[in-house]
C-alpha cells in the first residue's frame, strides 16, 4: 500500500470522527464525495450555527512535495430537503381571496390550494412589522422587540424593534445549514433609527441571515416610484425614467432571475426565498391594466353590505366556515350601511375598491409568475410554498370615506368625498395618489369576523386565510385544516420540513427558545381532523388584547377604532372583557361573558402569566403620538446638521425632523453663469414634505401639506453667477411635542412664520398657519443637492432636478421648543381636569 493511499484512509477516518463529534449521533450526518476532495459535503447536526471548523485532514510537510491537501466539507442540508417559497401578503382580510369565499379572483392562491391544504384557523398578531417578526423567527413579536411596527418603536425590550442576536432568523439557520436564502419585498423589521446605507447592518435582510434582499425598507412604498427601494445594503432608483415601472412586477423579476441562478449554478442545492409583495398594503397602485379588469367585472356595484353577504355565502359552499357559522352584526354604530350612502359617495367608493381588488389580483398574478417559474425550472414537485394571505386583516386605516393619501390620515387630516371625486376619481391608484379605501370595505373584506387590521381581539383582525403545497409530500389535495394556529408556527413546521435542528447556540449566543409549534402534523390526511397541537395563545396590541385557551377566547371590548387616532379616555388596564366558546362559535358573535365568569377570570389571569414571560407589559394604548417619540437614531441629541457635499437617501426615520419646532436652513451656494437650477435640500415629496431650491434662477422654499396645500416663499429676482447666502428660517408658535407628555396635543400641528432671505436681505415673509404634526412622507428621503422619488411640487420640477452649482456647505440648525414651569403646571392642571371629568 503506498503513503498517499495510507494518508487518504487516515484522512477518511479523521473525516468520520470530526462528523461524530460535531454530531453526537453519526447516522445523523450525511455525506457525499471523498473527504478532503473538492467535492466532499457534509451535513451538520446544526446544534451550533455557523458550524465550528473541521479540522484539516490532510498532511503538511515543510514543503508541498510530500504533504497532502485536504478541503474542508461544502455544508449542505440533508438529501431530499425541499426548497422553499414563503409568501406573505400585506393588509388582507379572511374574505378578500376568492380561495376563501372572496369575489376577488387569485388564481394563484387557489391555484396552491387546490394543490395542497386550506388552512381556515390560522392567525396573525394584526400589525404589519410584529407578525413579520414573529413570522421570521418563530417566537411572538414582544419577545423579538416588534409589538409594534418599527415606527412606534418605544424604549422597552418588548417595544424597542430590535431583534435580539438570541433569537435567530429563519434566514440564519438555513443559510447555516446550506440553503440559499433571500428577501424580496417589504422589509418592516429593521429600526427605523437604523436604516441609513451607512449600517448597522446587523438587523437588516442580509445581517438577519438572507444572503441576497431586494425590496422596500419600512412598512410601504409608493410602487410606481418606491424611494425607500434596495438592493442588499444600497438604495437604488430604478423607476428614473421608466414612466411603466410598478415595483410588484420588478420584484416578481428580480425574484425569478434569482432562482434561476441558483437552479443554474448549483441545481441540486436547494432555496429558500421569502416573497413579502407590498400588496395590498395602502397606496394602493395596481397597473391600469388590471384596474380596467377588475372595473369591467362589476363586483362592488351593491356596495359592502351585500357583498358581506356573498362571501358569507361562498365561504359555506367552500367550507371554508362550519354550516352553522353566524355572520357576525354590522357596526351600525359606527359605520353607514350601504343604502344611507349618498350617490357620490356609492362613486367614490366603487372606485376605491376596484382599484383595491385590481392591487389584489395583480399581486396574486405576479406570485404565480413566481410560482410558474419554480415549475418550469422542474423543482415544484420538492418545493414547500406556504401563501399567507395577509400580515394582518384588512386595513381600515384610509378613514370613514377614503382617503387620496395615507399621510393625510396619518397627520389627522380627512380628504371630503367630494374633493376626491374632483380632484383625484380619475387618477385613483396611479403615482398621482398615495391612496386607501373607505372603512366600509375593509370590514366587508374581514367576513365573516368583526373588526380589522390593529384589532387582536376579534378574529378579523387576526384570522388569516392560507394555503400550503408540496406536491412530493402532501397527497391530501384541496384539503381544509382547522386546527388553530398562529404565525410563530412556521418557523417549527420549517425546521422539521427541513430536517434542520433549532439551533442552540449561534455565533456563539446562547439561543432563546423557539415559541411555535410545528404544523407539519397537518400535512398528513390522517391528521385532518387532529386536535392542533397549539393550545394557548396571547394577543396584544396597542392595549387591545385576547387570550386563546383551548377554544376560548377571552378578549377585550375594543374601546378605540382604528380609523381613531386618540387613545382612549378608558385606562389600558381598566378595559371591559368578554368571552367566546370558538368551538361552538366559530365567528366570535356571541360575549357569553355574563353566563361563565369564572372562565373567563381563569383566563384574564393566564393572560398575565403569558405576557409576563412574552415582554409584553408596558401596555401602551397611545398610537399616532409614539410616531414622534425620539429613538437613537443619527440625529438624536443633536441640534446643528452640516452637509458639505451631495447626498442622497437618508431615510425619513434617520432625518433630522423639523416638525413642531423652529429652525434655519442656510446654503452657502455658488451659482454658475447663466443661473441657477436644482434641489439644496428636501425631504419627503409628493404627499408630504418640504424643499429648498433653485428654480430658474429665484430661491424658493416650499412645504407640501398632504398635497392638498402648498405653502410657497420665494424670491422676485434670479440669483446672480457668484457666491450667495440662502437662508429659510421658520419660528414656530406652539408648545412643541412636550405637551404630549401631558396628554395634550396643543403643542403640536401649529403654524409659524417663515422667512427667506439671500445674502442677509429678506426676500419674502409669509405665515404658515398650521404644520404637519406627526409624520412626514414615510417612503421618501432626506436629499442634498438633487431628489429621489418624487418633487415636493410637480408644477416646478422633476426628479432629480440635480443643483447644477456648487455649494460649500447647508446647514440646519434647530431650536425645539421648551416648557417653562408655568407651561408645565397649567398642563398638569389641564391633565387632572380631564381626568377627573371621565
Amino acid at each position: 500500500m503506498t503513503m498517499a493511499r495510507i494518508g487518504h484512509l487516515i484522512a477518511t477516518f479523521t473525516f468520520a470522527l470530526l462528523a461524530n463529534t460535531h454530531s453526537g449521533l453519526a447516522q445523523d450526518i450525511q455525506r457525499t464525495g471523498e473527504a478532503g476532495s473538492a467535492s466532499a459535503t457534509t451535513t451538520i447536526d446544526g446544534r451550533q450555527i455557523p458550524a465550528p471548523p473541521s479540522e484539516f485532514g490532510g498532511k503538511i510537510e515543510r514543503s508541498a512535495e510530500g504533504s497532502m491537501p485536504y478541503w474542508p466539507p461544502r455544508i449542505v442540508p440533508r438529501k431530499g430537503a425541499p426548497n422553499i417559497l414563503l409568501i406573505i401578503t400585506d393588509d388582507s382580510g379572511f374574505g378578500v381571496p376568492s380561495t376563501f369565499g372572496g369575489v376577488i379572483p387569485t388564481p394563484t392562491l387557489d391555484r396552491i390550494a387546490a394543490d395542497g391544504l386550506r388552512y381556515t384557523n390560522f392567525h396573525s398578531t394584526a400589525l404589519c412589522s410584529p407578525t413579520r417578526a414573529a413570522l421570521i423567527t418563530g417566537r411572538n413579536h414582544h419577545s423579538v422587540g416588534f409589538g409594534v411596527i418599527a415606527e412606534q418603536a418605544t424604549g422597552y425590550p418588548g417595544y424597542d424593534s430590535i431583534i435580539t442576536r438570541d433569537k435567530a432568523t429563519i434566514g440564519k439557520i438555513l443559510k447555516e445549514n446550506g440553503y440559499r436564502t433571500s428577501w424580496f419585498g417589504k422589509n418592516h423589521n429593521t429600526p427605523s433609527f437604523q436604516a441609513t446605507e451607512i449600517g448597522p447592518f446587523d438587523q437588516w435582510p442580509v445581517g438577519l441571515g438572507f444572503e441576497y434582499f431586494y425590496g422596500f425598507m419600512g412598512g410601504d412604498t409608493n410602487q410606481w416610484q418606491p424611494a425607500n427601494l434596495a438592493r442588499n445594503t444600497t438604495y437604488i432608483y430604478p423607476f428614473l425614467d421608466n414612466p411603466t415601472y410598478n415595483l410588484t412586477t420588478a420584484m416578481a423579476d428580480e425574484a425569478i432571475e434569482y432562482m434561476n441562478k441558483v437552479n443554474t449554478l448549483t441545481p441540486d442545492q436547494p432555496f429558500f426565498v421569502y416573497y413579502a409583495p407590498g400588496g395590498t398594503h395602502a397606496p394602493h397602485h395596481p397597473t391600469p391594466e388590471w384596474i380596467k379588469k377588475i372595473s369591467d367585472m362589476h363586483l362592488f356595484d351593491d356596495g359592502w353590505n351585500k357583498l358581506r353577504d356573498t362571501i358569507f355565502a361562498n365561504q359555506k359552499k367552500l367550507g371554508v366556515i362550519p354550516e352553522d357559522a353566524r355572520l357576525t352584526a354590522w357596526p351600525t354604530d359606527l359605520l353607514k350601511e350601504w343604502d344611507q350612502l349618498s350617490a357620490d359617495e356609492k362613486k367614490m367608493f366603487i372606485r376605491q375598491a376596484d382599484v383595491f381588488a385590481a392591487y389584489v389580483a395583480y399581486t396574486d398574478h405576479e406570485i404565480g409568475r413566481v410560482v410558474q417559474a419554480v415549475e418550469d425550472m422542474g423543482r415544484l414537485d420538492n418545493t414547500l410554498i406556504i401563501y399567507i394571505n395577509g400580515d394582518n386583516g384588512t386595513s381600515s386605516e384610509g378613514t370613514l370615506v377614503g382617503t387620496p393619501n395615507e399621510v393625510a390620515m396619518f397627520n389627522g387630516v380627512n380628504v371630503p368625498v367630494e374633493l376626491q371625486l374632483k380632484n383625484f376619481y380619475d387618477v385613483w391608484g396611479s403615482d398621482r395618489t398615495y391612496n386607501h379605501m373607505a372603512v366600509g370595505w375593509a370590514w366587508a373584506f374581514d367576513t365573516p369576523f368583526s373588526w380589522t387590521k390593529q384589532i387582536v381581539s376579534h378574529l378579523g383582525g387576526v384570522r388569516q386565510g392560507m394555503a400550503i403545497s408540496w406536491p412530493g409530500r402532501i397527497k391530501d389535495k384541496g384539503g381544509i385544516r382547522k386546527q388553530f394556529h398562529h404565525v410563530i408556527d412556521i418557523v417549527p413546521t420549517l425546521i422539521e420540513a427541513t430536517g434542520v435542528q433549532a439551533p442552540e447556540t449561534v455565533d456563539g449566543i446562547k439561543q432563546s427558545p423557539i415559541e411555535g409549534v410545528s404544523m407539519a402534523y397537518t400535512f398528513d390526511a390522517a391528521n385532518a381532523e387532529a386536535p392542533s397541537t397549539h393550545t394557548t395563545q396571547y394577543f396584544e396590541m396597542f392595549g387591545d388584547r385576547a387570550l386563546y385557551h383551548d377554544g376560548w377566547l377571552a378578549s377585550t371590548k375594543v374601546m378605540r377604532p382604528p380609523w381613531v387616532q386618540s387613545p382612549p379616555a378608558v385606562g389600558v388596564l381598566d378595559y371591559p372583557w368578554e368571552l367566546y366558546d370558538l368551538t361552538k362559535d366559530w365567528t366570535q358573535s356571541e360575549d357569553i361573558a355574563a353566563q361563565n365568569p369564572e372562565k373567563l377570570e381563569e383566563l384574564k389571569k393566564l393572560f398575565w402569566v403569558e405576557a409576563e414571560k412574552y415582554q409584553v407589559e408596558p401596555l401602551d394604548a397611545t398610537l399616532i403620538t409614539r410616531l414622534i417619540t425620539p429613538r437613537p437614531s443619527t440625529t438624536a441629541g443633536r441640534d446643528e446638521f452640516v452637509w458639505t457635499r451631495p447626498m442622497i437617501g437618508t431615510p425619513n426615520g434617520d432625518a433630522p425632523s423639523v416638525l413642531n419646532t423652529s429652525y434655519t436652513f442656510t446654503a452657502e451656494i455658488d451659482v454658475p453663469e447663466g443661473g441657477g437650477d436644482g434641489v439644496l435640500i428636501t425631504q419627503g415629496g409628493r404627499f408630504a414634505g418640504y424643499g429648498f431650491y433653485i428654480l430658474k434662477g429665484k430661491p424658493v422654499f416650499t412645504w407640501n401639506l398632504v398635497d392638498l396645500k402648498r405653502v410657497r416663499w420665494e424670491g422676485n429676482e434670479a440669483l446672480t453667477p457668484g457666491k450667495h447666502t440662502l437662508e429659510f428660517d421658520f419660528r414656530y408658535d406652539g408648545l412643541g411635542m412636550g405637551t404630549l407628555a401631558f396628554g395634550d396635543t396643543s403643542g403640536i400641528g401649529r403654524g409659524g412664520t417663515g422667512t427667506l432671505k439671500v445674502d442677509g436681505t429678506v426676500v419674502a415673509e409669509q405665515k404658515m398657519e398650521h404644520s404637519l404634526p406627526f409624520i412626514m412622507q414615510w417612503d421618501e428621503n432626506l436629499d442634498i443637492g438633487s431628489d429621489t422619488g418624487t418633487p415636493v411640487d410637480d408644477a416646478d420640477y422633476q426628479v432629480p432636478f440635480a443643483f447644477n452649482g456648487t455649494f460649500d456647505r447647508i446647514t440646519l440648525t434647530i431650536d425645539r421648543p421648551q416648557l417653562s414651569e408655568a407651561d408645565k403646571a397649567k398642563l398638569l392642571q389641564a391633565q387632572k381636569s380631564k381626568q377627573t371629568a371621565e
